[in-house]
């Protein structure tokens, strides 16, 4: 992470998304005194209007940001200054409705919302490089300036323009060299396939086959990433030293490559939404509120966890709740508290900055019901009194975070690969589109959630992130290492794996790892594929669980008595391996349903199904049974404890209740509370409120 010499690694910066073009002018002197006295010290400005920026085509009115921009810093708040390019003026798409994205060949997106635009178009780059270099000229050096966003929650459409086509139809003549060899990769000899020439691949609206597919969706994620590249590269031409530069990602995006992205930027930015009111009560299950809100307290620890994950290191959050989030019938605003609770634990997860969507409620368009931290009516109340309060806290736990590092007890591998290919092959039944987390998602979240069903601490790492680490390193860094669903793989990130657990490391392997190669091709071989031998399992049988389905646990697995296995079962016979779990079924019981083996110094679990909650928790508290860690005695009450440590060396804890009855904990070890500086001796109650959060430093 590039930080900004004028935001201190001992600071959290916290904000909103300001729209001052939105009001009348009179009401921005005031909105800035408000964000002083909330305790802000970040807002996000200028993305959002390009024809507030070129009214007409060449006309530009650069002059409209600047009392925001020196309004903002003689109050001592930093400004993100974001680029303008993902809403198109009706000026260009009148005068080139060529640019306009296709979704399918020939349909064009029509224009009226965002986004609607072909970003590989030379018309629109030409025009967005203008448009970027006059905003850059303008305010890239104002001393309120710390930062940059370019763009905004990128890689929405898959384009199926003419050019686009054109350059995939080439970069394939590239990589394969002959249609020989890509008949051969993609195995086209399948229903008639074979190509003599490159020139008859067809369209891919068309196309049936998995390895065309995935060979698709990899090619719109490079076009995105080169997107983001090509416009950082220009405000880096601007921008000063320190000063970041990033993007906002929805981490929902189809053609979204997170950590092949993020490495072309400074430092990873997320929009992370969540379900408030109940969906934050630790005890119950409700449907997500929209497809891109996280549901739970799971989901949003997942979110943070990932967003921390793809660049392994602190991010940025530039858009999460402040009020009710979404459409009009989506009215659900935080109880008193889950605001504050929610940015902690966001902070918690490695966050570096918390910034609301938005500042002021919109009277008008699409979001008006989209809360910000002042209602409709711009005056103040129990929200903007809340955010103040955790901007208090923040300037008092920022200096402790210098350096931070969450803790982990366990690490659960992510393939953006397997999401695409299982976007196409899904393996459940009703499974999510891709827009809304597909089946990938939902095999990767449910066991994601063990961690927090054993209240212990996880970490997200992508399989590009864990074969450039060593096997020592992935050891040292990731003793557990749980792969729900690696479908997706080449040999060598398979015999990577293998060594890792050979090497001390306990390796979980899940449904479909290791069944498919690089090209998403089956493998001939015994399944689960290279990692078959040292698993002591094989299968050949696999079934979709119409209901979920009992286990017979062996002695010593923690199987509580209303786990489950759904959607998936692997019918495993074990050659040389314990096995833990039998499913409990007429027919499928005799096969296993979870195995285990000592492998060198290490081990291989082997999973054969998607499971449920009180599964997945099982399974965690199992893999972790050995592991050290601070018991703070929670048991099965809605509350939780992560921690990480500081450059100095020394753990912060976070402690949270999501439910609305009072609690208390039990100091293990003398601490402080960084919020208010008490200390906090061993054996001590730790009082947590209704939807609180307690910060506590330990003395060593």
């Amino acid at each position: 992470m590039n930080v900004p010499s004028e935001i201190p690694d001992d600071r959290v910066l916290y904000g909103a998304a300001y729209y001052p073009e939105y009001f009348p002018a009179e009401r921005r002197e005031r909105d800035l005194d408000l964000m002083r006295d909330a305790n802000l010290t970040v807002i996000r400005v200028g993305e959002s209007v390009w024809s507030t920026w070129e009214p007409s085509d060449g006309v530009f009115d650069l002059e409209w940001l600047r009392p925001t921009l020196d309004g903002a810093h003689e109050r001592g708040i930093a400004v993100v200054l974001g680029t303008p390019t993902y809403a198109v003026p009706p000026w260009l798409q009148t005068r080139h409705p060529e640019i306009a994205a296709e979704r399918t060949t020939g349909q064009r997106v029509p224009w009226g919302g965002r986004q609607e635009v072909d970003y590989t178009a030379p018309e629109f780059r030409w025009r967005a490089e203008r448009v970027i270099r006059r905003i850059m000229e303008t305010y890239a050096r104002h001393p309120a300036v710390v930062g940059f966003q370019v763009d905004n929650e990128p890689g929405l459409h898959l384009l199926h323009n003419e050019h686009v086509f054109a350059r995939f139809r080439a970069e394939l003549a590239e990589t394969y060299g002959t249609p020989e060899a890509l008949n051969e990769a993609w195995g086209l000899v399948y229903w008639s396939h074979r190509l003599t020439s490159f020139d008859e691949l067809w369209r891919p609206d068309g196309n049936t086959l998995p390895q065309y597919d995935l060979a698709w969706r990899r090619f719109q994620t490079r076009i995105t990433t080169e997107f983001i590249a090509w416009q950082a590269a220009i405000v880096r031409e601007y921008a000063a030293p320190g000063q970041f530069v990033t993007t906002c990602l929805a981490y929902s995006r189809p053609t979204l490559d997170d950590v092949r992205l993020v490495r072309e930027l400074d430092v990873n930015a997320a929009n992370l939404y969540y379900g408030m009111q109940d969906h934050l009560d630790l005890r119950k299950e409700l449907p997500r509120i929209a497809p891109w809100t996280s549901t739970g307290v799971w989901g949003l620890l997942q979110a943070a966890d990932r967003a921390y994950g793809t660049a392994q290191q602190r991010f940025l959050v530039t858009e999460t709740n402040a009020q009710a989030i979404g459409a009009s019938e989506m009215n659900y605003p935080p109880y008193p508290g889950q605001l504050r609770q929610s940015a902690l634990a966001l902070v918690a997860r490695g966050a570096s900055m918390v910034e609301y969507w938005h500042w002021n409620t919109i009277p008008y368009g699409t979001e008006t019901f989209w809360g910000g931290v002042l209602p409709h009516s711009g005056e103040p109340g129990r929200v903007h009194a809340e955010v103040t309060r955790i901007g208090d806290d923040l300037r008092r736990i920022g200096p402790v975070l210098a350096g931070y590092r969450p803790d982990h007890d366990v690490t659960f591998l992510f393939s953006n690969a397997s999401r695409w290919a299982f976007d196409f092959f899904p393996p459940i039944p009703n499974a999510p589109s891709k827009e809304h987390g597909g089946a990938y998602g939902v095999i990767f979240s449910a066991f994601y959630r063990g961690a927090l069903g054993a209240r212990r601490q996880a970490s997200i790492l992508n399989d590009s992130q864990a074969a450039e680490l060593s096997v020592e390193e992935l050891v040292r860094e990731h003793p557990v290492l749980v792969v729900p669903a690696l479908y997706v793989a080449d040999d060598r990130l398979l015999e990577h794996l293998r060594a890792y657990a050979r090497a001390g490391g306990h390796l979980v392997v899940g449904m479909r790892t290791g069944y498919a190669d690089e090209e998403a091709r089956s493998r001939t071989t015994t399944q689960p594929g290279v990692l078959s031998a040292d698993t002591g399992t094989w299968y050949e049988e696999y079934a979709n669980l119409v209901e979920p389905l009992a286990l017979r646990a062996a002695e010593g697995f923690p199987l509580p008595d209303e786990a489950r296995a759904t959607l998936w079962a692997d019918g495993l016979i074990p050659t040389d391996a314990e096995v833990l779990l039998e499913y409990d079924h007429p027919s499928l019981g005799r096969f296993a349903a979870l195995t285990t083996r000592t492998v060198g110094a290490g081990r291989i679990t082997h999973i054969g199904t998607v499971p449920d909650a009180a599964l997945s928790a099982a399974l965690v508290r199992w893999l972790v049974a050995d592991r050290d860690g601070t018991d703070w005695g929670i048991g099965d009450r809605p509350l939780t404890a992560h921690s990480g440590r500081g450059a100095d060396g020394r753990r912060v804890w976070f402690l949270h209740n999501w439910s609305a009855e009072p609690a208390a904990l039990s100091a293990p070890v003398g601490m402080a509370d960084v919020v208010s500086g008490e200390p906090v001796p061993a054996g001590a109650a730790v009082e947590l409120a209704p939807w609180d959060c307690r910060v506590l430093l330990a003395d060593a």
